[in-house]
Formats: C-alpha cells, sequence, structure tokens
C-alpha cells in the first residue's frame, strides 16, 4: 500500500477565519487541485492531495465523494477523478463543513449526485457560506475566478447526528459529535478499512481554528477523547499532511490541554484575553517548532476565555 510524504499546504481559510492581512494574502494563492496528487490510502479509501485533501470511499455500489476544492474548475477535477475510481453507478457527496474549499466546487458534479450533509452543517451554511466566499474572492484574482457565480443545491440527504452509507462491500460512517472547528463538523469513518476522515479536528502540526464563539476548545477536547476510543488505523485531514494515524489525535489532544491549562493560569492572574493571547502565542511558537498557524493561537485563548465565563 502506498502512503503519502508529509505535505504542508497552510490553508488560506485558517488566515481569512483568523484575522488575516494583506501580505498573509497575497502569500497564499490557493493551489488548484490536480489528478496527478492522487493516491490510495487503503483498500476502499483514496485522497486527493490539495486544499483541501479530498477523500473519496469506493464500493461496488457508489463512490462517496468528501469536500469539493474551492470552485467549479476544481470541482469538475474531483469529478473526474470520482469516476475514474467508480465501480458502481451511484455518485455521493458529503462536506467535512461549510467553509469554502470544502462546497463551493458543487456545482461541478452532475446533476445525479446525491448530496448528503448533517442538517446543523446546512443551517450553518445557509446563514454562513455566502459571507465566507466573499473573503475568499477577496483574496487573490484566482480566488475570484476560482468563485464566480457560484452555486448551490438543497441536499438530497439531512440527517440529524449519524447515518451509514452502504456502498457495496464497504460502509461510510456520517457522524456528529459536536461543535468545534464550526457549528456543523461532520466526521467520516471507513469501518471495514479503519480509516478516519475528520475534517479540521485532526491536523498534523497544525494549530487548531477556532474562528469564533462556534468554536470550542472543550467540546474539541470531548471529540479527541471519542476519537481516540474509535482507534482508527489511518487518519485522512483535511489540510497539511495528507495520511497520518491515531497517534495524531494523542498530539492534538495533548496541545489542547496545555493551551487550556495556560490560558486558565492566566485568566486567573487577571490578565486580558488580549494580553494572554499574544503572551502565549509567543510561548508556543517556541514550544512546538514547526506546528503552522500561530496566528490562530490568539483566537483559541478566547475560546478558553469564554468557556469558564
Amino acid at each position: 500500500m502506498k502512503f503519502l510524504k508529509p505535505l504542508y499546504l497552510l490553508s488560506a481559510v485558517f488566515l481569512v477565519l483568523a484575522g488575516t492581512t494583506a501580505i498573509a494574502k497575497a502569500q497564499l494563492p490557493q493551489p488548484l487541485e490536480s489528478e496527478d496528487t492522487l493516491q490510495r490510502v487503503s483498500e476502499h479509501v483514496y485522497v486527493l492531495v490539495g486544499f483541501p485533501n479530498v477523500g473519496f470511499v469506493v464500493g461496488n455500489r457508489g463512490t462517496l465523494v468528501i469536500d469539493t476544492g474551492l470552485g467549479e474548475r476544481n470541482g469538475a477535477t474531483v469529478v473526474r477523478v470520482a469516476q475514474k475510481l467508480a465501480k458502481g453507478p451511484n455518485l455521493y457527496l458529503t462536506n467535512t463543513h461549510y467553509h469554502s474549499e470544502h462546497t463551493s466546487g458543487e456545482q461541478a458534479f452532475p446533476l445525479n449526485t446525491i448530496i448528503v450533509r448533517l442538517a446543523l452543517q446546512q443551517d450553518e451554511m445557509n446563514k454562513r457560506v455566502g459571507a465566507h466566499l466573499d473573503v475568499f474572492r477577496g483574496m487573490s484574482a484566482q480566488n475570484k475566478d476560482l468563485l464566480q457565480d457560484v452555486k448551490f443545491r438543497t441536499a438530497d440527504i439531512l440527517f440529524d447526528r449519524e447515518m451509514k452509507l452502504d456502498l457495496g462491500g464497504v460502509t461510510a460512517r456520517l457522524f456528529y459529535l459536536g461543535a468545534a472547528h464550526t457549528s456543523g463538523d461532520m466526521l467520516i469513518f471507513v469501518q471495514e478499512d479503519s480509516v478516519l476522515l475528520p475534517g479540521d479536528i485532526v491536523q498534523q502540526k497544525i494549530f487548531p481554528i477556532m474562528p469564533n464563539e462556534d468554536s470550542s476548545v472543550k467540546n474539541w477536547l470531548a471529540i479527541l477523547e471519542q476519537l481516540q476510543v474509535l482507534n482508527p488505523r489511518v487518519i485522512v485531514p483535511d489540510h497539511g499532511t495528507a495520511v497520518t494515524d491515531v497517534s495524531e489525535i494523542g498530539k492534538e489532544r495533548a496541545y489542547l490541554l496545555d493551551l487550556q491549562a495556560r490560558a486558565l493560569e492566566l485568566k486567573r492572574q487577571g490578565v486580558s484575553v488580549d494580553d494572554a493571547g499574544k503572551q502565549i502565542a509567543a510561548e508556543f511558537q517556541n514550544k512546538y517548532p514547526g506546528w503552522l498557524g500561530a496566528i490562530y493561537i490568539p483566537n483559541e485563548v478566547k475560546r478558553v476565555y469564554e468557556q469558564i465565563q
């Protein structure tokens, strides 16, 4: 079995949601999805490495695509890959969360595609995806071109907390464990292969992104505990390294516990949330060398301060 070498593709969405600058925007052009980056993860699971890493679960009767890429052009690449991999007639599409690079390629999918989505995620998408798209369009000429005339259609299947999708010889479990990165974070577990596709919840050496009050350090930690019990053999994150293992859950949990403890310590000392964010960001850049996105740390600190108010 061929596994991916580590690949660090820093997502511009992280900087957008954490508060970006013109310089940061200029430094982060968005790569196009490429069929050349396709890798086999397990017997039934493949990943297209890019922005984001797009997952495919292939059964005898159907193929499930997880996320779309940014805009119709990227979505068309994803569709071509899905059609080449397909062994059966049914094509399903789902999203780990509503952010633009995970959803805005939807219109490239053929009309017979069955869109499956967490109901809470759909509600969040209805309220917020327009503004998110506008921010992305403003980041670069390439993004503006990619995101022209984005259209979404009503999901064919909405579910509340969990559903199992029988693709023929392999089952994808779609499930929700609570808000962490967004309100509607959805995870996918491929039971036969013991492969977890966790969206942005588990990533390698990327500081967690908690853009607003919908995000939660406390919930994130609770979710990681449940994923640890699930004990997946392989993990396919949305961004950065595209294939890793169960040890990544423990590393992410250890980081969040460290962050939480330090933030609570400063709060008890009467340090303001803004000063605590700056102080911890400076400390943790040195404490976690090689991790990407220290700009996100102040928002993580805000979430800790909020959870004990």
